[in-house]
């Protein structure tokens, strides 16, 4: 067994696998509900099978070092993917769920940097240089699925329909319209009356 992590890394390492598992998950379901095929789906998908990849990777890296991620930090990562799957996307316009979606891979390219100065600070160049890589990789696909969500202005209608097209997304995304309304309507109020 290589030296003992430091909690800190521990701690950030457990993340990085429930998080990445999160983003694999998430991702999938998705790029299925935005459609293979397109722009955006591409982009998740392929951001999917990255996190999977690393995934791999940081099982035989952590292993050396006594830590593991199975089954309770990816357990986390599931559970959280399903929620954002099940219920907070429901309420949400195509565009939006993937401009949400994008945030999932953001938080763990900063991870990805705060573990390789960790490492650096602990004068571990294997985790450094691992936890740097894959900082690159994942800023790649952030890239790609930031493009494609930008690119959905083009089609502003198309951005805006709910994801879900199921009768019940229909209906949580109707509930999230009329919040969304009635928050306008109190600022309008709100801006009249302080003139």
């Amino acid at each position: 067994m290589a030296r003992t992590l430091h909690p800190a890394e521990s701690r950030g390492y457990r993340e990085l696998y429930a998080f990445s598992r999160q983003m694999a998950e998430h991702w999938t379901g998705l790029a299925r509900q935005l459609g293979t095929g397109s722009a955006a789906g591409d982009a998740l998908q392929k951001g999917a099978a990255a996190a999977r990849e690393l995934i791999g990777e940081l099982e035989s890296v952590t292993a050396r070092y006594g830590l593991h991620g199975k089954p309770a930090a990816q357990g986390v990562g599931i559970t959280l993917a399903r929620g954002r799957s099940g219920v907070r996307d429901r309420f949400m316009e195509r565009n939006q769920a993937l401009r949400f979606a994008v945030k999932d891979v953001e938080h763990l390219t900063m991870l990805l940097a705060y573990l390789a100065s960790v490492g650096e600070s602990e004068s571990d160049t294997e985790l450094a240089e691992f936890c740097g890589r894959w900082e690159r990789e994942l800023d790649r696909h952030a890239a790609a699925a930031r493009t494609s969500a930008v690119e959905q202005g083009a089609d502003p209608d198309g951005a805006v329909e709910p994801l879900d097209g199921s009768w019940l997304g229909k209906a949580a995304h109707s509930a999230g319209f009329l919040a969304g309304s009635l928050g306008e309507w109190v600022d309008r109020r709100a801006a009249a009356a302080r003139r």
